[in-house]
């Protein structure tokens, strides 16, 4: 450190030219063998002088300490305003100087496009090049030049937009169709909020639809039938729902059918199930919105729709028939990918928050990063509150509120952070009947939320927002407020982990301005409610029947009170561990299966000849077809031949082939020599021999990608039944594995098959301007 800002300071000297230059030493020496840990001094350096030149910042000693933890493949632990973004230029252009491949991964497309175009003045003025990878507000994502992007030395980006880029390239039919360069180093901000809070949202692209079921309906109209607790149960901690033996009777009467459980009926089954889950584990608002008529899903930690993403299974259609909306069609998932995966490919990552020495075990085990805390360049001077701990919600509101009024009254800003956008519609709506003007931070526009967010520190502020709302955003404070003792910042409830308490925190005090945070909680909190024991419960029913006006009651003070939210947080901590871990291992299983078939398909577009592997598919198919008594299965070596190998073969001309002493082998061999006419007969109708072996790569590719989209399609839904087996008693990975492993032998044979369908039986049209048209069998 104390190196690099000696360099930076001799560099000074430096025109800007010679400054420049430096980018084309850097090159050289890396061409000649040196590493990019050998050019960290020089090359910092340079950045630091850059920044300075071009920014009008020069990175403090302990940003360039950040900086060098990064490059080594860490996490950074900075502290909320330390200058994360300008820490990123150092590592961010140090590894750019290798060409393509590296990402700076950011919250939403308005801070990637932000920063390209800001901090890309840096990077341009070295050499390198620079873009965004996600459209800018009100332009469409295919508006973009996904070549020029990831052709970048550096490309500013989103985790989803990363994501489903990857996919996309791995669907391609042609090397011209794909834009990535590969993957080198990503260096990801609040890489605790990608790496833990979204490990297990899949990215999903959805392709052909199902035939759409007519059961959404009549199961919605079921359950608004049936009567809470005497037909149905809803679990302590509302995650579970179940029908009662009542409630099957009912069902069974409605429907007139024997045995709802019966094979017969199982699709009528679930349809209900996914009904009754729609009704009452997912609710308007909270867990989705209505918008322009359709059903778009909320992250419940920031309040942002997950645009394009769906529910599986028809829970989505099940919801809609519940909002009374036009239904969707169930489509088939084509391609898919988890954060915790698409990350792993890369091999060096690294990243930074403010937060992620709390979960630095799971970080190291799951991804091989080691969460290395920097000293902030001021000494800290905020005050954390003891929490205030009430018994109902009412007592947490009006205490919070009161503390909120007083705040205000002096005109000192806060900054009240929910967990839910419910729970922030609340706070406003009280905050309304006590006159206190306000804003409402709904996550629905980043550059809007950012706005907000930075205003949040401003005299007489007032602003609700969710947990997750405005995180990469910097709380200024306005003049005079200092003097009033900073932002206060109140937390209305424990969240999930202590990490994210840690994330709130950090909004107020930031460097070395004083601030304060209190939080104030309930034993009915989510937390509580989800996994603190029951006895909880029954003391909240106690105190509620024996307690008629409770909203002035003071706080709980007595420490056994307070360690039931200790511990209820630290339970809900390890279950979300256990979840991300067997997420991980689920995905593990198809992460094998899906490099499988993209290497499949990457050497079938490098390939400049296909004869062996061809030779190989007939030999497969044939034996898979051959029988072992030729003679008693004539009709089905027909049946294939026709339809398989040559449209006009004749029973006859085959019969004539296979005697009464034919063997299998006879009839494999059979088989192959078809096969090979009928592809010598392809070859004369596109002689050209690079058109021809593009027709073979192409209807081998069109094989591969039906036969994997039933794949990926079979396993979203085998996920979804073994995930139910440990109920009874049986380890879902280990059938999950299992009957993957089944499926995926049939998949190849299926591939194998359709190859050579689609090898002899697409017909080919030769236009005048020299292009070929296929149509496939």
């Amino acid at each position: 450190m104390d190196r690099v800002i000696a360099t930076a300071k001799d560099y000074r000297e430096l025109s800007d030219k010679d400054l420049q230059h430096k980018t084309i030493e850097f090159r050289e020496a890396l061409a000649s063998g040196q590493t990019l840990e050998q050019l960290i001094v020089p090359a910092y350096a340079t950045v630091v002088e850059a920044d300075r030149r071009i920014l009008g910042l020069t990175p403090f000693p302990v940003q360039i300490l950040g900086a060098i933890v990064m490059q080594y493949g860490n996490i950074a632990e900075m502290k909320t305003g330390e200058g994360k973004t300008l820490t990123a230029t150092m590592p961010m252009y140090l590894n750019g100087l290798t060409g393509p491949g590296n990402f700076l991964i950011t919250a939403n497309s308005y801070l990637a496009n932000r920063d390209a175009e800001n901090l890309g003045r840096v990077y341009r003025f070295l050499g390198l090049t620079v873009m965004a990878g996600s459209a800018k507000a009100g332009q469409d994502d295919k508006d973009l030049d996904k070549d020029a992007i990831y052709a970048s030395d550096i490309v500013y980006t989103t985790n989803s937009t990363l994501g489903f880029d990857y996919l996309i390239d791995n669907l391609a039919a042609s090397q011209d169709e794909q834009h990535m360069r590969g993957f080198k180093f990503a260096l990801i901000d609040e890489i605790d909020a990608v790496l833990l809070d979204m490990a297990q949202t899949p990215l999903i692209i959805s392709g052909a639809p199902r035939v759409q079921s007519n059961l959404f309906e009549s199961a919605d109209q079921m359950i608004t039938l049936l009567q809470k607790d005497e037909d149905l149960k809803l679990s302590d901690d509302t995650k579970k729902v179940w029908f009662t033996e009542q409630g099957m009777a009912k069902m069974t009467a409605f429907f007139d059918v024997g045995d709802l459980l019966s094979e017969a009926n199982r699709d009528l089954y679930r349809h209900l199930v996914m009904a009754l889950q729609a009704h009452y584990l997912y609710r308007r608002n909270r867990d989705y919105v209505i918008e322009d008529g359709e059903v778009a899903l909320l992250d419940v930690a920031n309040g942002r729709t997950l645009d394009g993403m769906r529910l599986e299974a028809g829970l989505h259609q099940a919801i809609e028939a519940k909002e009374g909306v036009k239904l969707t069609n169930q489509t088939r998932a084509m391609a898919s990918v988890t954060y915790q995966n698409l990350f792993r490919m890369f091999p060096k990552l690294a990243g930074m928050t403010g937060t992620a020495l709390t979960d630095a075990d799971e970080l190291r085990e799951t991804y091989n990063v080691s969460v290395i805390p920097i000293p902030t360049n001021k000494p800290s001077i905020r005050i954390d509150q003891p929490d205030k701990l009430f018994v109902t919600n009412e007592q947490k509101i009006y205490a919070s509120v009161e503390a909120v009024e007083a705040a205000h009254k002096i005109g000192r800003p806060v900054l009240i952070e929910t967990g839910s956008v419910s729970m922030s519609n609340l706070y406003s709506r009280v905050l309304l009947q006590r006159g206190i003007v306000h804003t409402l931070l709904n996550a629905r526009s980043a550059p809007k939320e950012a706005w907000i967010v930075r205003e949040a520190g401003q005299p007489g502020a007032v602003t609700v927002a969710t947990s997750m709302a405005g995180r990469g955003t910097d709380i200024a404070l306005g003049e005079g407020v200092e003097a009033m003792g900073g932002l206060l910042v109140i937390g209305t409830e424990r969240m999930t982990s202590a990490r994210i308490d840690n994330q709130l925190r950090g909004r107020a005090g930031r460097q070395g301005e004083p601030g304060e945070t209190a939080f104030f909680v309930s034993l009915e909190d989510k937390v509580v409610l989800e996994n603190a024991p029951k006895r909880i419960g029954r003391f909240r029913q106690r105190y509620e029947a024996t307690h008629e006006d409770t909203a002035m009651t003071e706080p709980l003070t007595k420490r056994r009170y307070r360690r039931v939210i200790q511990k209820s947080q630290a339970t809900a901590e390890k279950n979300e561990r256990g979840q991300r871990f067997q997420t991980l291992q689920f995905d593990e299983v198809f992460r094998l299966q899906r490099d499988a078939i993209y290497r499949t398909r990457d050497e079938l577009m490098d390939a400049t000849d296909l004869s062996s592997l061809i030779e190989s598919l007939f030999e497969r198919v044939a034996a898979a077809q051959a029988p072992k008594a030729p003679r008693e299965h004539t009709a089905a070596l027909i049946d294939f031949v026709v339809n398989h190998i040559d449209y006009e073969y004749t029973a006859d001309a085959l019969l004539a082939q296979i005697d009464r002493n034919a063997t299998k082998k006879s009839v494999q061999s059979l088989l192959v020599t078809l096969m090979q006419k009928q592809l010598t007969k392809q070859h004369q109708q596109l002689p050209d021999e690079s058109q021809f072996l593009y027709f073979q790569k192409l209807v081998i590719l069109k094989a591969i990608d039906v036969a994997w989209v039933e794949q990926v399609d079979n396993l979203q839904q085998l996920r979804n039944i073994t995930s139910n087996r440990s109920k009874a008693q049986r380890d879902p990975v280990y059938e999950y594995q299992k009957e993957a492993q089944r499926s995926f032998d049939l998949m190849k044979a299926d591939i194998a098959d359709k190859a050579v369908r689609n090898l002899m039986l697409s017909q080919m049209v030769n236009n005048i301007d020299g292009t070929v048209e296929v149509t496939y069998p």
